[in-house]
């Protein structure tokens, strides 16, 4: 198995790409060993020493390190990726159900939808290509609040894309939307 691994915005985040599917659907986040506990995977890559984060994309691995270096962790994570597909184990313990979104209502039902469709067709394409995730949290008396994960959680340049990028073209496209913030 050749794994690849690409460089993230995020200097403590490398996103790793086995060549084949992660997940089948949606995404899943494990900011802890404690969260990791559902996945084989994610347990495998917590038990190496310097791991702090884990986040499952389709078709790629996020890792998030503390301190330690790359060189030191990365074939560590490369051995466990690999011997994770070799196992046969399941990406999932159980079988998680994509959490199933309540339809927007209330007075700011319309503005919520478009929120959500323009994360999903505009930004989130754009965010996996660099290991991470943003989902939609809340929108309230004109300030959306998102959720960060993956190489998006703690990344220095994630504050300059959330104002210069996501807040100017949801302000440009839904005029109720005055800030962003994240969560």
């Amino acid at each position: 198995m050749f794994i690849q691994t690409e460089a993230t915005p995020n200097p403590a985040t490398l996103k790793f790409l086995p060549g084949r599917d992660v997940m089948t659907a949606g995404t899943v986040n494990f900011p802890n060993a404690e969260a990791a506990a559902r996945s084989p995977l994610a347990t495998r890559l917590f038990a190496v020493e310097g791991v702090t984060g884990v986040f499952f994309g389709a078709d790629f691995v996020t890792v998030t390190k503390d301190d330690a270096s790359w060189d030191s962790l990365k074939p560590a994570i490369l051995g466990a990726i690999v011997e994770h597909f070799a196992s046969g184990e399941p990406i999932l313990a159980e079988a998680a159900a994509a959490p199933v979104e309540a339809a927007a209502s209330g007075p700011h039902a319309e503005v919520i939808e478009q929120i959500k469709e323009l994360l999903e067709t505009r930004v989130r394409p754009a965010v996996a290509q660099d290991g991470g995730d943003i989902t939609f949290h809340d929108f309230d008396d004109g300030v959306v609040y998102l959720h960060m994960q993956g190489s998006c959680a703690g990344c220095p340049s994630s504050t300059a894309t959330l104002k210069s990028g996501i807040e100017n073209m949801l302000r440009h496209y839904i005029p109720e939307v005055t800030e962003v913030r994240a969560v």
